[in-house]
């Protein structure tokens, strides 16, 4: 049985973090892998509480990123499962612990594409409640559109998982939507 909980998760991001926005992001990525846990019919809450917590030492050590999480997760009696899917996420640039199951993989996918599917979700009125596919896939391909979203890593993810692009988009915004008051991503008045 895994052993972190969304309980868990919030007590631990809350010790390391204050930003609003780091919250918000912790949110939106919790949200996605639970749709993408129901998508592998694997435990959603599961899944959720290890996408809350995967940037555990972010506020932290922004420059050492991932290299604070370990050993304090270990302390604070979180499993070795979620603390390698949650290392996973930052394979290639700060870790070289390679997503392996289909929740590190999604892990590894959502963490940059639910900042695609906000920032599209933003600059519209409907917010994230009418979001499209297309429309994020549109702003996929505009390289200019919030630049700093590494589409390569989010492509790579895809890849990995063996989903198609638009399937993974799809489950990110189902996710999301479901959190679009916590997010700020609903209907702007």
């Amino acid at each position: 049985m895994p052993g972190l909980t969304m309980e868990t998760a919030r007590q631990l991001l809350a010790s390391t973090t204050t930003e609003d926005h780091l919250f918000e992001h912790a949110i939106g990525v919790s949200a996605a892998m639970g749709a993408m846990a129901r998508h592998f019919g694997a435990d959603e809450e599961y899944w959720k509480a290890v996408g809350y917590l995967h940037d555990y030492d972010y506020e932290q050590f922004p420059e050492e990123h991932l290299h604070h999480t370990a050993e304090p997760l270990r302390a604070a009696g979180v499993d070795e499962e979620s603390i390698r899917a949650i290392l996973s996420h930052g394979w290639e640039f700060c870790t070289d612990v390679k997503p392996e199951t289909d929740m590190e993989k999604s892990l590894f996918t959502v963490d940059e594409l639910t900042g695609l599917v906000g920032a599209t979700a933003r600059m519209r009125p409907g917010g994230i409640s009418d979001l499209e596919v297309s429309s994020v896939k549109k702003k996929f391909k505009d390289k200019r559109f919030a630049a700093k979203i590494d589409r390569a890593v989010i492509q790579q993810g895809c890849d990995m998982l063996g989903m198609d692009l638009s399937e993974v988009i799809g489950l990110c915004i189902e996710g999301m939507r479901g959190e679009m008051d916590a997010l700020g991503l609903g209907p702007k008045e």
